[in-house]
């Protein structure tokens, strides 16, 4: 039995998200129906991050068994002839039998992009949030040192009763203005329900004046969801990389 390690990218726009689900469109059903009919046997697919509704990816990690004997190399482009445009394979390895692509992730990075203008933009429509109102990106910067390192991120998840726990190691976050664009990157160990969109949501507040620097401690101090800021919409976050340790990779 071969094990099959997947890069993936796709615009989350018109799904309900990674994970299979019985009545919506989903990613993982519609890559595992495609790699079903190219290696012509049913097929389980493991994504290393499930995904929100409306979210996207550049650097989706995921993997399959299969005793298809089609050479890896092939199987990219076998596999997106079957797909629709907003799903692409972009590399295909073989990987020893102990990889999985969730359980050997060390880390993921997200990336959250926010068009500061008044004026919407019509082509980047489907992977920004359009927020017009001026932001202080010296207080947004100080506000997310308080958020590296580990701690429990209860305030920041709108689902905090379906996780035990609530601790999680945040490696990094950056928040760098180009031009009418501001780009939220935050690497961590993982990541609790909507953790990454209710960080930005409450920095954005922050930027606007509506909450002070220092209050971002209390809020993570609360463990109250009703403490931090509003969750921002899903189609301004993308999951740009999924890291392993060299040996799992």
């Amino acid at each position: 039995m071969r094990n099959i390690r997947l890069l993936i990218e796709y615009d989350g726009t018109d799904y309900a998200g990674w994970q299979w689900q019985k009545n919506d469109k989903t990613i993982q059903e519609t890559l595992s129906k495609a790699i079903g009919q190219v290696v012509q046997e049913p097929v389980k697919i493991y994504g290393a991050s499930r995904t929100d509704a409306g979210v996207h990816a550049l650097g989706q990690v995921a993997n399959f068994h299969t005793i298809s004997d089609i050479p890896s190399e092939r199987l990219p482009h076998a596999i997106n002839f079957h797909l629709p445009y907003d799903i692409t394979i972009k590399t295909a390895a073989e990987v020893t039998s102990s990889f999985h692509a969730q359980y050997g992730a060390q880390s993921k990075v997200y990336q959250y992009t926010l068009l500061n203008n008044w004026i919407r933009s019509s082509l980047n429509r489907n992977f920004c949030y359009v927020f017009g109102f001026p932001l202080d990106m010296d207080k947004m910067i100080a506000a997310s040192k308080y958020l590296i390192g580990t701690r429990d991120f209860t305030s920041f998840t709108t689902k905090a009763r379906c996780e035990k726990n609530r601790t999680r190691t945040v490696k990094g976050l950056d928040i760098i203005k180009k031009g009418i664009y501001i780009y939220f990157t935050i690497e961590a160990n993982g990541f609790l329900y909507n953790m990454v969109r209710t960080i930005v949501g409450t920095l954005i507040e922050i930027g606007r004046g509506k909450l002070p620097v220092e209050q971002i401690k209390d809020i993570l101090d609360a463990k109250s969801r009703k403490m931090a800021g509003p969750t921002a919409p899903a189609r301004g976050l993308c999951l740009m990389e999924v890291k392993y340790e060299p040996d799992r990779e």
